[in-house]
């Protein structure tokens, strides 16, 4: 038996259910050429900082804090409101009515922290475009820089933990929906504001 004949782990396939949503938003995010000039840049943080106020309750989730002991460590809402504050960015709005709650059910909870927790995976790249435009770990890029101990060991942790959890069939069908709840939602600020 080699790799390809072992199933799929569970976050192996919420990845695959959720691509093409995935993809739709990193499509409509390039299109706005948030690297293309610090104003651009100031808008997508805008839209981050407004899913990051929306996923903000899931850092008080009593089941995800016991899946995830250093859950609180991993929140990233006051590192983008100083990132905006050093572009002199106003902070938005709040927008839509907030989607979560800190009771929120464990399974939804897990689909949108899915989304959360991979977004620093992609933060990685986006932190070395952010550095073309002088910006870092100190000054407008605090919430893409890496933990220190890195973000795929983060992901790891985070995916281990996932894809222990046992979920019944209806608990599964909520993991993806809230996954693909959050990609959605992250959509409509990106369109809302770039």
């Amino acid at each position: 038996m080699n790799a390809t004949d072992l199933p799929l782990t569970r976050s192996q396939r919420l990845k695959t259910r959720t691509m093409a949503t995935h993809q739709q938003l990193d499509d409509g995010i390039m299109a706005s050429a948030p690297f293309s000039s610090k104003e651009n840049y100031a808008r997508f943080l805008q839209a981050q900082y407004s899913f990051l106020r929306d996923v903000d309750p899931l850092y008080e989730h009593a089941g995800l804090a016991a899946l995830l002991p250093q859950l609180a460590q991993r929140r990233r809402y006051a590192a983008i409101a100083a990132d905006l504050a050093d572009l002199g960015a106003a902070l938005p709005l709040d927008g839509p009515e907030a989607p979560l709650a800190a009771d929120v059910d464990l399974a939804t909870a897990l689909g949108w922290l899915y989304v959360t927790e991979g977004s620093k995976l992609g933060g990685a790249v986006l932190y070395k475009l952010a550095g073309k435009l002088g910006l870092d770990g100190d000054f407008g890029a605090r919430h893409l820089a890496a933990h220190p101990d890195g973000a795929a060991r983060h992901w790891r942790e985070f995916t281990a933990a996932l894809d222990d959890v046992e979920l019944d069939a209806e608990q599964e069908s909520r993991l993806v929906g809230g996954a693909e709840a959050a990609f959605t939602r992250m959509h409509g600020h990106v369109g809302r504001t770039l």
